[in-house]
């Protein structure tokens, strides 16, 4: 199973300079079974950005292309209702707002925002047939609304897990904006209970951006068994999960 993991693309006047049609021609001359987008699709989360990514991501020809939200796509009140229109419309994974929670912003007041949706997070996951197995792609937010750091909500995955425990599957993904492993200036804050979480329901593959850089680590935990390797990416790389290779 080919799997071409891009991240971090950036669209909008202070970063993308590239050439779309350039970009698109290389990424379409690989053959994917899945595109997985791990976030910062956007610069500042702003809807002309949302919308020309939404646009590029379009041109993809995998009929399996996977967008989750990144930290810079969370610099708008609105980035989850824009992520929904112009890149992915999926069911998200929600919270009552009568359970206790401690991300900041998880629950905005619509009184004051007047935005249509108030839950921020876009947690979700997604079942995919490719050479006959089942693929579980489980994606955890890890952004935190107006911050460049991250956090993970417990509570989410506390339900997300309940959801995972009901479904049937052959390999499940871990797809997460922030690096689990590593940390850089701004880190996903409480990554422990992340690892936590991979290791609960023996996921062996994260796959993550934020870093800008392109990594393949791999962690063992001996009193548990279980080991998984974790995805970090640059911009684009190609990953066959068969075999172990990256390029």
């Amino acid at each position: 199973m080919n799997i071409l993991h891009i991240s971090d693309l950036h669209f909008g006047p202070r970063h993308w300079e590239g050439d779309d049609l350039i970009l698109l021609e290389k990424l379409n001359s690989y053959q994917a079974d899945i595109v997985i987008n791990t976030g910062d699709s956007t610069t500042d989360g702003l809807e002309d950005e949302y919308a020309a990514a939404g646009q590029f991501l379009t041109g993809l020809t995998c009929k399996n292309v996977i967008s989750i939200i990144g930290n810079h796509d969370k610099r708008n009140m609105r980035s989850h209702e824009l992520f929904q229109k112009y890149i992915d419309s999926t069911d998200i994974i929600t919270l009552p707002e009568t359970v206790k929670t401690s991300k900041k912003h998880l629950f905005l007041n619509r009184e004051i925002t007047k935005v249509r949706e108030n839950f921020t997070d876009i947690n979700f996951i997604k079942s995919i047939v490719i050479d006959g197995k089942s693929i579980l792609l489980i994606n955890i937010d890890s952004n935190e609304l107006y911050n460049d750091n991250g956090f993970v909500e417990k509570a989410v995955l506390d339900v997300v897990s309940e959801v995972i425990n009901q479904a049937t599957y052959d390999l499940p993904l871990l797809l997460t904006h922030y690096s689990i492993l590593g940390t850089d200036d701004c880190p996903l804050k409480n990554s422990s209970i992340l690892i936590d979480f991979v290791q609960k329901h023996k996921i062996e593959y994260v796959f993550c951006g934020h870093t800008h850089e392109l990594e393949l680590m791999r962690t063992n935990d001996l009193y548990l068994d279980h080991t998984f390797f974790l995805l970090p990416q640059n911009t684009v790389g190609l990953v066959n999960l068969s075999n172990g290779k990256t390029c």
